[in-house]
């Protein structure tokens, strides 16, 4: 054989056994990261959970409430607001509501603006000044929802003026996120866009005038979600949310719902189209409103209840107040229904599965694999900090980091994937846990439960351990 042969042949093997020693390390790499890893899963809850931004929302006046409840619904009449042109008397409102307790115990608001609310008493819920202003424009009425009056919604005078005064909300609260939802409001009885024209009340104004009001508030709390009585036109291009205050109702309901799956006319203006179709409005913007009046607490929790939870389930509820169970006692013979439907609105956010190493001997980071759940009618409508916490062996906490992750895409029925990777070339040999929380921006802590087995009280929910075992210091 020739010498060039043999050199040839020689680089041959050589290439052979360089190939044979990485397809070895590359076996040997494979069958490490196989056995290393563990996935883990976790068993469900089932029941009430008092989780923030959902459930019930009493009047935000109560002392107490019989109920458990993460919301308050406070409304405000535009008499009250600014009773001077130009001076708003937040200082009022804000001692009636006792919104400072509510801050303080961690709450959010549920919040109106009314300029008309039928009472018994001859009244008007819009200020002297304001009246005197647009010269008396609008109606006087007394009818079977009450005695009142209803301001010429078209004024234009009028219109500059509610844009000033929600302006004026916007400033004070939309710098913080106590104000978590904000029902429209302004327009019509009790601010739900509709009037009781066939009592000689002039109609609702026609859609363009409408949208004015509707831009007033997107305007001034831009980071608020807004919701609306109806899915008007607008409330589809904007993603806004919805509320029904005839919860629980059959009739009603289901009108609401078939407003929300087809559109269709506005009755208030015989505008056609006037309302758009919705279906899917729930995935982006919450669903509120309050339990009808017009049926007892014993058949929406009781002769009803299974009507009320899929009415509730077909409607994607986050929330129900002010009309509530707040005043029955806890343990009482609803209790059992009122913890069905307590159970069903809202999200109900769980991990279904988490892979993680076994053990750590090389390497500077470690990959977390997550897949999110969500079990509850509705989305988290707020992207809250979801924080990985890395904790010792006795579960005390050393670090946290914050996932880049959108909670607000965690919704029904689909999960969630996402990998997180995490530093560990600081840290020493030993055992080590990984928990995750969702952290309220109010309080900087861990607020919210998962759907999930437990055994820590701090609302940070543990995921599982690994250990490190390097092989070199």
């Amino acid at each position: 054989m020739k010498k060039d042969d043999k050199k040839k042949l020689w680089g041959k093997k050589l290439l052979l056994i360089l190939m044979l020693i990485i397809l070895f390390f590359s076996l040997c790499v494979l069958i490490y990261s196989y056995h290393n890893k563990q996935t883990l899963e976790y068993n469900l809850i089932s029941g009430p959970i008092l989780n923030p931004l959902m459930g019930f929302a009493p009047w935000a006046t109560v002392k107490e409430s019989k109920q458990p409840h993460t919301l308050v619904y406070a409304d405000l009449t535009w008499r009250d607001f600014e009773p001077l042109e130009g001076f708003y008397d937040f200082e009022s409102f804000e001692k009636k509501q006792q919104l400072e307790r509510w801050r303080t115990e961690g709450k959010r608001v549920v919040f109106r603006f009314i300029a008309d609310k039928p009472g018994d008493n001859v009244h008007m819920d819009i200020p002297d000044w304001l009246y005197k202003k647009i010269n008396g424009s609008g109606d006087h009425y007394d009818n079977k929802y009450g005695k009142g009056f209803s301001p010429d919604y078209s004024n234009l005078l009028f219109i500059s003026y509610h844009e000033k005064a929600v302006k004026a909300l916007g400033d004070r609260y939309a710098q913080d996120d106590l104000f978590a939802y904000i029902e429209l409001g302004s327009l019509g009885h009790w601010g739900e866009w509709h009037l009781k024209f066939d009592s000689g009340i002039r109609q609702m104004p026609p859609e363009d005038i409408r949208d004015l009001y509707v831009m007033h508030y997107v305007g001034s709390f831009p980071n608020t979600h807004l919701l609306m009585r109806r899915p008007f036109s607008i409330a589809e291009q904007l993603n806004l949310g919805l509320y029904n205050d005839m919860t629980a109702d059959f009739d009603a309901t289901k009108k609401w719902l078939d407003w929300i799956e087809n559109g269709g006319e506005c009755s208030q203006t015989h505008e056609m189209n006037a309302l758009s179709p919705m279906p899917n409005g729930w995935l982006k913007a919450p669903i509120g409103g309050e339990q009808a009046g017009s049926m007892s607490f014993e058949e929406i929790y009781d002769t009803y209840l299974d009507q009320t939870i899929q009415l509730l389930e077909d409607s994607h509820a986050t929330f129900i107040g002010p009309g509530s169970p707040y005043k029955l006692e806890s343990g009482g013979p609803l209790q059992d229904g009122i913890d069905q439907v307590l159970a069903t609105i809202g999200y109900r956010l769980y991990i279904k599965q988490v892979q993680i190493p076994l053990w750590v001997h090389f390497g500077k980071n470690i990959k977390i694999r997550l897949n999110f759940g969500n079990n509850g009618v509705a989305p988290m409508y707020y992207n809250w900090p979801c924080v990985i916490y890395l904790c010792d062996e006795n579960g005390n906490v050393l670090i946290n980091y914050q996932l880049e992750m959108d909670l607000r895409k965690v919704i029904p029925g689909e999960l969630y994937n996402f990998i997180f990777v995490m530093p560990v070339d600081k840290l020493e040999n030993g055992k080590y846990s990984i928990g995750i929380a969702l952290i309220d921006p109010m309080t900087g802590q861990p607020a919210v439960k998962f759907a999930m087995e437990n055994t820590r009280q701090d609302l940070i929910q543990e995921l599982g351990s690994f250990e490190i075992s390097r092989f070199h210091n």
